[in-house]
């Protein structure tokens, strides 16, 4: 069981999400994780422990944007490390995940279609931002695919071929550069979605 929140809005991310991943730490307490967009720069820090070392790790970090996604571990695959905390990325460095859920067929996927991808994790949650690239890869060119201006359903297309491949339940939110706004789905866990004025919360 993990914890995962997201925030796009008009109000700096990174407090909110803090608070957020605060409010749900029993969810999740061996690892923790957040990532902040802004402007196509992607800001992002993991800490092994408690949600209280990623505060005061952060508390001057100086992290701005309004667009972030946080995770919470309890670690099912792989140990409580800083390196499988999340989020996740895939090899640019330019698609982040968090999730809560199993994956159940992650190693059929990572020796099969993505056979020729580094992966950094001993996590099942890797395999997502890296299906997520290939799926982009697969429908654009280099040029438009590195251009940091990828439109909504682009990406949400890439999500939902990306998702077909997977076996198991998932709640995952996706952040890519350059796309001013989060991905959001789930099959068989649970995830919230919140609507304020000119901004959204997600979290379970």
């Amino acid at each position: 069981m993990c914890g995962i929140v997201g925030y796009v809005g008009e109000k700096e991310a990174l407090p909110i999400i803090l608070k957020a991943l605060k409010r749900i730490e029993y969810r999740g307490y061996d690892s923790c994780g957040v990532l902040v967009q802004n402007q196509g720069k992607m800001m992002g820090h993991k800490e092994v422990g408690a949600i209280d070392c990623l505060i005061s790790s952060l508390s001057e970090s100086g992290y701005e944007g309004k667009i972030a996604i946080g995770h919470s571990r309890w670690a099912t695959h792989g140990a409580p490390t800083e390196i499988n905390a999340h989020p996740h990325f895939d090899c640019n460095g330019e698609i982040a995940v968090v999730h809560n859920g199993i994956i159940e067929n992650y190693q059929s996927i990572k020796e099969g279609v993505l056979s020729d991808c580094i992966f950094k994790s001993e996590t099942d949650t890797e395999v997502i931002p890296h299906l997520i690239n290939l799926s982009l890869k697969r429908k654009l060119s280099p040029t438009e695919l590195y251009s940091g201006e990828l439109n909504a359903m682009q990406i949400k297309e890439a999500v939902k071929e990306a998702l077909s491949y997977l076996r198991g339940s998932y709640a995952i939110l996706v952040a890519v550069k350059g796309f001013d706004g989060l991905v959001a789905a789930r099959k068989e866990s649970p995830l919230i979605l919140g609507v304020g004025d000119r901004e959204f919360f997600f979290g379970f």
